[in-house]
């Protein structure tokens, strides 16, 4: 999915114009990424979490060469599904598993 089928849906399902329903992903999407550039978690209940991991530094080596070379510090983001989601993939199915599915194997 890109983002314009994210704007498409939203036209059709909301009835908002392209121009509303641009501005409204754009919206949420530079929220999004302001707050983890600021280094805040952001958690959609339903869909899951987004973290930020601070890394270290350390020292690498070029595989080519064998010569050390020192990597910096740095951040990286990582995602966690939540368990609904995770369960509605693993279903194999586009809906909500039933309670019988939510058992187990």
């Amino acid at each position: 999915m890109l983002k314009s089928d994210l704007i498409a849906i939203l036209v059709a399902k909301r009835q908002l114009t392209q121009k509303q329903s641009e501005t409204t992903v754009e919206t949420i999407f530079e929220s999004m990424k302001s707050a983890l550039c600021e280094g805040e978690n952001i958690e959609i209940r339903g869909l899951g979490a987004f973290h930020v991991k601070d890394y270290e530094g350390y020292n690498g080596r070029n595989p080519k060469t064998g010569e050390v070379i020192p990597v910096k510090p740095k951040r990286g983001i990582l995602f966690r599904t939540g368990k609904e989601l995770r369960e509605r993939v693993n279903s194999g199915a586009g809906t909500s598993p039933s309670k019988d599915d939510a058992g187990g194997p």
